[in-house]
């Protein structure tokens, strides 16, 4: 019996990925997802076990937040962004079984992966960068498929932390499901909300247990909501000896132009939009950010909101967010630098198109 459902699950999600994707999953992926459907007949997996035998155990945490679907959404009827949002999961679904991680669970538009449970392996650490760095390169491949039928471009945040965290079966006798809870999981949460568009952090623990095969950034410090403690951070850039590289710098070159535009920003707290208006002036301006003079500091990482106008093609920037990647301060004044984080595709062609004609001046 048991049998009979993991091959129909397996053939459920074999039949979605091939509609979504116009391609099968391969023979190697499809043995891996039975072989994880199975473990869930074990007392430790997600189909069995008591629920008071949760046990602490050591786990990669890697966490995806897809960016760029409320653009989506606001410009598409609801069967197209549904449609996107099944091809994109279903694609990053395929990374995940390829290096034999565990979806511990899809929240909307974001997905929670296990590399430790319910099975732990030697290379835990490894299979999770390598498969965040493949789901970086599966998302350009997935927008060159956005473009071609002239869809908003989708990008991924991905946070990566590794810790120890009580893993088991949690909820009652009506629904219960296997799952890890700690602080860990609470910082790769933390971590995935840094992460900009395209971009792979990952936690000071995780980058101690893989050093010698990555390829990252100096690391950063930064504070996260529930530490007195700023953490390290590093950005992931490549796995050089698996030929594997984030392509996240390719598409944020662009020309910077210098602009004097009087500009509005607005802080996120808890993703809500606080009511007071920090005032400032665009220095300059990219396809992808900003520079901007503040009267008030902003808090480095956090998201803002933005509102300006863009007089050579006349066109009013709104519901825009960016992340403050910098922030220095000059005199009497704060310096932000700013990127994009969510811009429609109407509003990101008029900022592409401001930029070239100052530019060709």
């Amino acid at each position: 019996m048991h049998h009979e459902i993991h091959h129909d699950a397996v053939r459920r999600l074999q039949a979605l990925i091939e509609r979504e994707t116009g391609a099968p999953l391969r023979d190697e992926v499809l043995a891996e997802m039975a072989a994880i459907l199975r473990q869930g007949e074990g007392q430790d997996g997600p189909a069995g076990g008591d629920l008071q035998a949760a046990a602490p155990r050591e786990v990669t945490i890697l966490l995806a937040d897809l960016r760029g679907f409320t653009a989506l959404s606001g410009s598409q009827p609801a069967s197209v962004v549904i449609a996107a949002l099944n091809r994109c999961l279903a694609r990053l679904s395929e990374v995940v079984f390829k290096y034999q991680g565990r979806i511990d669970k899809f929240m909307g538009d974001s997905i929670m992966v296990l590399f430790g449970a319910p099975e732990a392996r030697e290379d835990d650490v490894d299979r999770a960068l390598m498969c965040a760095v493949e789901m970086q390169i599966a998302m350009r491949e997935l927008n060159l498929a956005h473009l071609r039928e002239r869809l908003p471009e989708v990008f991924l945040g991905i946070g990566v932390n590794t810790g120890t965290v009580m893993a088991g079966r949690f909820g009652s006798d009506v629904y219960s499901e296997y799952t890890v809870i700690g602080e860990a999981v609470n910082l790769a949460s933390r971590i995935e909300a840094l992460s900009l568009r395209g971009q792979v952090l990952i936690s000071d623990a995780t980058y101690q247990r893989c050093w010698g095969l990555v390829s990252a950034s100096p690391p950063m410090q930064v504070y996260v909501k529930g530490r007195t403690q700023p953490v390290s951070l590093r950005e992931l850039i490549a796995i050089p000896s698996h030929k594997l590289k984030v392509p996240r710098q390719e598409f944020r070159r662009s020309h910077r132009v210098d602009a004097r535009l009087p500009c509005l920003c607005q802080r996120m707290q808890d993703k809500i939009v606080v009511p007071h208006i920090v005032h400032g002036a665009i220095r300059d301006i990219g396809y992808h950010g900003l520079l901007v003079e503040l009267i008030e500091p902003l808090e480095p990482r956090s998201e803002v909101k933005l509102e300006f106008e863009l007089p050579l093609v006349d066109y009013r920037v709104a519901d825009v967010y960016a992340r403050v990647i910098t922030l220095k301060q000059e005199g009497d004044e704060w310096v932000a630098g700013l990127e994009f984080t969510s811009i429609s595709a109407e509003c990101r062609a008029k900022v592409q198109m401001f930029v070239q004609l100052l530019v060709a001046r």
